[in-house]
């Protein structure tokens, strides 16, 4: 039996290779992992409704954590697991610093079986990146124009869009006059030309979500193993008992985990499957 119960995985450049494609070979290991009495958890940056079809070819029952670890739900029922809370102080203020700096903000909601996911403040955004995001997903989406002064209740999570050195001066911005009431990073989907700034309450990330689901399941720390490639992997990474990077990680992320995997393209998650059960 192996010594790891729960096994974490994100999403793009990790489970999926760089066609968006869950290959046969790591879906029949993530089954194999499954059988052996080994939780699979996808934990990603995507919105909810963009990974059920990925669950759905698995034969176990799999949680997702989505929206960087904001927002846990089971896929079978919809049922909301864990969901991040704003303060809505901070989330007010951190909205009039997105603002001032001329940018149109993205709400996520736990809204999915209303038929949407997110917020957004006008149709006309200025932001050539938001513009694309909004065009590549033309009805997950509701206007809301009074979305900056007064956001909905439902709200878990949020980006915003703009070239990398824009986003990482919003990141840095929002840090300053916002010193550890956010969780922030920059990253880049491959989806999407635009880089995002994605902002939570403080402390939800992936591993928080993960912890959460671990101590249902009576896990311990030690017997999680977490697999990613990206900024928003590198807190369960360094916490897990087993965190590994993938070939085709960032540095950061690298330097950040106990082993390498093989890249997407090359199955690597199958592989780290069969570190596991060996």
């Amino acid at each position: 039996m192996s010594r790891y119960r729960l096994l974490a995985i994100d999403i793009d450049g990790t489970l999926v290779n760089s066609n968006d494609e869950l290959t046969p070979a790591t879906q029949a290991a993530l089954v194999r992992a499954g059988q052996a009495g080994i939780h699979v958890v996808l934990a990603t940056g995507r919105r909810y409704s963009r990974t059920l079809h990925l669950v759905e070819p698995l034969a176990i029952d799999v949680p997702l954590v989505t929206a960087s670890g904001a927002l846990v739900k089971d896929p079978a029922t919809h049922e909301t697991l864990y969901r991040a809370e704003f303060d809505r102080q901070v989330l007010c203020e951190a909205l009039a610093v997105v603002r001032r700096r001329g940018y149109d903000p993205v709400l996520c909601a736990d809204t999915y079986t209303q038929g949407f996911d997110f917020y957004y403040p006008r149709a006309g955004v200025e932001s050539p990146e938001l513009a694309e995001y909004l065009a590549l997903n033309p009805n997950s989406g509701r206007l809301r124009p009074e979305l900056v002064d007064d956001p909905p209740p439902d709200v878990f999570n949020g980006f915003v869009m703009g070239t990398s050195a824009e986003m990482s001066a919003l990141e840095a911005e929002l840090q300053r006059q916002l010193p550890g009431k956010l969780y922030t990073h920059v990253l880049r989907s491959p989806r999407y030309a635009g880089y995002m700034c994605e902002l939570s309450p403080a402390g939800a990330t992936k591993w928080w979500a993960i912890q959460r689901l671990a101590a249902a399941w009576s896990i311990d720390e030690a017997s999680i193993c977490a697999v990613g490639d990206d900024v928003n992997d590198i807190p369960m990474i360094r916490a897990a008992g087993l965190g590994v990077a993938m070939g085709n990680a960032l540095q950061a992320v690298k330097a950040a985990a106990d082993r390498i995997a093989p890249t997407h393209d090359e199955n690597g998650v199958a592989e780290v499957v069969e570190w596991l059960l060996s």
